[in-house]
C-alpha cells in the first residue's frame, strides 16, 4: 500500500501587492511548484497559505519563488487567530453585508471576514495581539446593526437567544416592539416630530419651531443612518444609507426641512419593516438550530455527568431517557427504544432501534433507556452538517444574483454621475436655478440605489430553499434551485432508487396443487439458515405472512447452487437451474415454461423441489418503491414531460419496471461509463437531472447540470446538488415545482424592480416627483420584491409527499 503523503502548511505575510491581480499571480507561479497542493493569498491582509509535501519542497523554495515575482515575504510564526461568530440583526439587503465586510477588514488584526446576509451569520478571523473582540463588536454596532456574539463551536442559538427571537417575530405585529426597542422608539418621535413640525408649519407658528421639531425627528432616526452612511464612505461602499443621508441634508440645505424629515422617516420604517420581514425567511434553518440539546449525560468511570456537547469526545457513552433528544451522533451499545428521525430523516414512523443501530443527533428517544456510543463530534454530526449545507445555500449566489450584482457595480456609479450632471449642467450651462436641479439631483441620489433589484433574487432564494428545508429537501445552493427550476428533462437510476436495491418475492408458484403458502414454509425453513441476499428476501416475505418455521436437520449450503435440508422425514432442495441439474432431477416441459415466463418478467427464480422432482418455484425481483410510479405522475402533474430511465440491469428487467412506473424511454445493460454518455448526449437537448443514489452512479450525477440524491444522508450530502432526506421520490415533484416557482419570482421581481427604478429615474429627472414619493417609491418596492419572495414558503407541497 502506497503511503500517503504528509502535506505541511506555511502561513507568511507579502509585501508589495498593489491589487488583487497580484495575490493571483502568486497563487498561480506558487502552485506550479512540484509539492504544492494548494495556495492561497489574501490581498486585503497580506496573508499567505501554502499547504505542501515537504518530500517535495520546502519554505526557502516557496519564499524564493514569491520573491522572484518581485514581492516581499515574511516567513515568521504566524499569529494564532481567533474566530468570532456572531448572529446580526439590521441587514435589510445584500449591500449591508458587503458593508460590514470591508469595515471589518480595514482594521488591523482581521485576517478575513465574511457576512452571510441570508442567514444573518457573522465570521471573523482575528489576531487577539491586534484586535479585541469588543472592538470587532463595537464597529458592527458603529454602522448600525446589532451584533450578538456565540461560542466558536456551539449551536447558533441558545435558549435564550430563541426567546429573543420568538419574543421580536411577535413584537413586531404589537406595540411592545415600538414602545421598548431603541429602534421602535426612535421611529416614533421621528414620526411625531415629523408631525408636530407639520401642525407648527401649517398654523404659521414661528419658522424656528417647525424647523426645532423636523430637525428632532430627523437627528432621532437619522443619526444611525448618518453614522452608518459615514461608515459605508470611508469604505468606499456608497450604500441607501450614505445616499439618503444626503439626500436629507441636501433637503435641509435647500430650505425644505419638511421633505428631509420625511424622507428619514420614511426610510427607517421601511428598512425596519423590511428587516423583519426578512427576518422570517431564516425561521427553517434556525428551527434546524434549536433540535441538538447544549448539554448530555456522559457516562464517566461510575458516574454520570451533564457535559457540554462540544467537550464531548468521540468514543464516549451517552445515557438517553425516554423524553430526551439525542445529542451526538452514535451507535446504540445497549438497551432498546423507538427513535422520532422525523426531523432528519422526514420519517413520520419511529424507528426501533437495538444495539449497533446508528442514531442522529437531533432525534427525540420515545419509550426506552439506551446508551449511545459517539462517533461524530458535534460540529460534524449529520445535522450539524445539515445546518452548514442550508447556511451555505442559503448564502450562494445564484447565477441571476450574479448578473445583478454586476449590473448593480455599474448602475449606482452611473446614477451618480447622471445625479452630479443634472445639479451642474443645467445651472452652469443653461442658466437654469440651483436649487430646482440640485433638489432633482437629490431625488436621483435617493433611486439610485439599487436595493430592491439587489434583493430581489436572494430573498427569493432563501425563501425557497427555507421552504425545501422544512419538507426535508436540501437544495446546496441557488444555482441548483435555479437549475431544477430550468430542466426539462429527468435521468432515473435504477437500482436503490426506483427500486429498494435488495431482492423481493414477487410470487410464488406451486406446481403440485398445493398451496403456495405451504411451499414458501419450505424454502423459507431452510433458507432462515442462510445470508444470502434472495434467501433473506424469502425469510422475510414467510415472516410478513405470518408462517410458522420449522427447524431443518442435516443442513449443506452449496455456494453458488442453493441449499438442502431435512425437514421432518423428507429431504428438500432450494436453488437455481445449476443445483437441480448436477443433482440429475429433471426439469419437466412446464418447469422449464415457468422457468422462461419468469425470467422473461426480469425476475430471479428459486426453485424448490425434492428427489422427485421440483414442487414449483419463487420469482423474486429488485423491488420497485411503493412510492416510485406516484412520484412519477406527480413529475408529470408539475410539467415534466421527458423522463428516462438507466440501468446497467437485463433489458427486460428494466422494460418491466419503466412499464411499472410510467417511464417510456429506458437504457439497459450501461456501464458507469455509458450512463456518463448518456448524460451527455441528453444534454445536447436541454437541462438534465439526474436521480441515483450517490453510490455507482456518482459520474453520472456529475455530468448531469443539476444531481438529485436519494439514499443515505451521508453519501447523499456529498454527491448531489439536491439530497432528498428520507429518500421518498415523491418529493422530486416538490422540489421541482418549488424551483419552477423560484425562477417565476425572480424574473418578477426583477422585472418589477427595473421598471419601477426606470419609471421613477425619468419621473425625477423632470422633476414630476420629489423626495418623499422617491423614498416611498424605492422602500415600496423593496418591500414588495421581498413579500413577493416570501410567497415561496406558501408553495404547497403535495398531500402524498410528508
Amino acid at each position: 500500500m502506497n503511503e500517503a503523503p504528509s502535506v505541511k502548511t506555511l502561513q507568511a505575510l507579502v509585501g508589495g501587492m498593489d491589487c488583487g491581480g497580484c495575490a493571483k499571480t502568486i497563487e498561480a507561479s506558487l502552485k506550479q511548484l512540484p509539492g504544492v497542493t494548494e495556495a492561497e493569498v489574501k490581498f486585503a491582509t497580506g496573508r499567505l497559505s501554502v499547504y505542501y509535501d515537504p518530500k517535495l519542497l520546502n519554505e526557502t523554495a516557496i519564499a524564493e519563488r514569491v520573491t522572484a515575482l518581485g514581492y516581499t515575504v515574511d516567513v515568521a510564526e504566524p499569529p494564532q487567530f481567533k474566530t468570532l461568530q456572531a448572529l446580526l440583526s439590521g441587514m435589510d439587503c445584500p449591500s449591508c453585508a458587503k458593508t460590514i465586510q470591508a469595515n471589518l477588514m480595514q482594521m488591523p488584526g482581521i485576517a478575513d471576514a465574511s457576512v452571510n446576509f441570508a442567514s444573518s451569520k457573522l465570521i471573523v478571523s482575528y489576531d487577539p495581539g491586534q484586535v479585541e473582540e469588543k472592538l470587532i463588536k463595537a464597529r458592527i454596532q458603529e454602522l448600525g446593526y446589532t451584533v450578538e456574539a456565540i461560542e466558536e463551536s456551539t449551536p447558533v442559538t441558545t435558549s435564550a437567544s430563541r426567546a429573543k427571537e420568538k419574543t421580536q417575530k411577535q413584537d413586531l405585529i404589537e406595540w411592545r416592539f415600538w414602545i421598548s426597542s431603541r429602534q421602535g422608539q426612535s421611529i416614533i418621535f421621528s414620526g411625531v416630530g415629523l408631525l408636530l413640525g407639520a401642525i407648527a408649519q401649517q398654523l404659521a407658528l414661528p419658522i424656528w419651531l417647525a424647523r426645532a421639531f423636523y430637525g428632532i425627528g430627523m437627528v432621532v432616526a437619522g443619526y444611525p443612518i448618518a453614522r452608518a452612511g459615514w461608515f459605508a464612505l470611508l469604505s468606499r461602499q456608497a450604500d441607501m444609507n450614505l445616499l439618503m443621508t444626503i439626500s436629507a441634508i441636501g433637503a435641509v440645505i435647500l430650505g425644505d426641512w419638511f421633505e428631509g424629515a420625511l424622507v428619514v422617516f420614511l426610510f427607517a420604517l421601511g428598512t425596519t419593516l423590511q428587516s423583519f420581514t426578512f427576518g422570517r425567511t431564516r425561521n427553517a434553518i434556525r428551527k434546524l438550530m434549536n433540535l441538538t440539546p447544549p448539554t448530555a449525560t456522559v457516562k464517566r468511570g461510575n458516574q454520570e455527568l451533564s457535559v457540554r456537547v462540544e467537550e464531548i469526545e468521540i468514543g464516549e457513552v451517552l445515557t438517553i431517557r425516554p423524553g430526551q433528544r439525542v445529542a451526538l451522533d452514535g451507535i446504540v451499545i445497549s438497551g432498546n427504544s423507538a427513535i422520532d428521525q422525523s426531523p432528519i430523516t422526514g420519517e413520520s414512523i419511529p424507528e426501533d432501534k437495538a444495539p449497533g443501530e446508528r442514531v442522529f443527533a437531533g432525534t427525540l428517544n420515545q419509550t426506552g433507556f439506551l446508551e449511545v456510543q459517539v462517533t461524530h463530534r458535534s460540529s460534524d454530526t449529520t445535522v450539524a452538517r445539515i445546518i452548514h449545507l442550508v447556511e451555505t445555500a442559503q448564502g450562494s449566489r445564484a447565477p441571476t444574483q450574479q448578473w445583478v450584482d454586476r449590473f448593480a457595480a455599474i448602475y449606482t456609479p452611473v446614477v451618480l454621475l447622471v445625479a452630479v450632471g443634472i445639479a451642474l449642467i443645467p445651472p452652469l450651462v443653461f442658466a437654469q436655478e440651483f436649487n430646482v436641479w440640485i433638489y432633482r439631483a437629490l431625488v436621483m441620489l435617493t433611486i439610485a440605489c439599487p436595493c430592491a433589484l439587489v434583493i430581489s433574487t436572494p430573498v427569493s432564494i432563501v425563501s425557497a430553499i427555507g421552504a425545501a428545508t422544512r419538507s426535508k429537501i436540501l437544495f446546496k445552493g441557488g444555482n441548483a434551485l435555479e437549475t431544477a427550476g430550468r430542466m426539462n428533462t429527468l435521468a432515473f437510476d435504477k437500482t436503490g432508487t426506483l427500486t429498494q436495491g435488495k431482492p423481493v418475492v414477487q410470487e410464488v408458484y406451486d406446481l403440485d396443487n398445493r398451496v403456495a403458502k405451504h411451499l414458501l414454509m419450505i424454502a423459507a425453513s431452510l433458507e432462515q439458515q442462510s445470508e444470502h441476499p434472495l434467501a433473506q428476501a424469502i425469510v422475510t416475505e414467510a415472516l410478513a405472512q405470518g408462517l410458522e418455521l420449522q427447524s431443518p436437520h442435516n443442513f449443506n449450503a452449496l455456494p453458488g447452487r442453493g441449499i438442502w435440508g431435512q425437514l421432518k422425514e423428507q429431504v428438500y432442495f432450494v436453488g437455481n437451474r445449476r443445483l437441480f441439474t448436477e443433482l440429475e432431477i429433471s426439469l419437466s416441459e412446464k418447469v422449464e415454461e415457468l422457468l422462461a415466463a419468469i425470467e422473461a418478467q426480469g425476475q430471479t427464480p428459486v426453485l424448490v423441489g425434492t428427489r422427485s422432482g421440483v414442487q414449483g418455484a419463487i420469482a423474486l425481483a429488485d423491488g420497485v418503491r411503493l412510492e416510485a410510479s406516484e412520484a412519477v405522475r406527480l413529475l408529470k402533474q408539475v410539467g415534466l414531460k421527458h423522463f428516462v430511465m438507466l440501468t446497467g440491469d437485463r433489458t427486460a428487467v428494466a422494460q418491466q419496471i419503466a412499464k411499472e412506473i410510467g417511464v417510456s424511454e429506458y437504457q439497459a445493460e450501461l456501464l458507469p461509463e455509458d450512463k456518463l454518455q448518456e448524460i451527455y448526449q441528453l444534454r445536447r437537448s436541454g437541462v438534465v437531472g439526474m436521480v441515483g443514489d450517490g453510490i455507482n452512479d456518482a459520474p453520472a450525477l456529475a455530468a448531469a447540470d443539476v444531481s438529485f440524491a436519494v439514499g443515505g444522508i451521508d453519501i447523499a450530502l456529498e454527491t448531489a446538488d439536491v439530497v432528498l432526506v428520507g429518500s421518498d421520490l415523491r418529493k422530486l415533484a416538490y422540489a421541482v415545482d418549488l424551483s419552477r416557482h423560484t425562477v417565476l419570482v425572480i424574473q418578477q421581481n426583477l422585472v418589477f424592480s427595473l421598471v419601477t427604478k426606470g419609471l421613477f429615474l425619468l419621473l425625477g429627472t423632470f422633476g414630476f416627483v420629489g423626495l418623499a414619493v422617491a423614498v416611498l417609491a424605492d422602500m415600496g418596492t423593496s418591500l414588495l420584491v421581498t413579500a413577493n419572495g416570501m410567497r415561496l414558503f406558501r408553495v404547497k407541497n403535495y398531500q402524498h409527499c410528508p
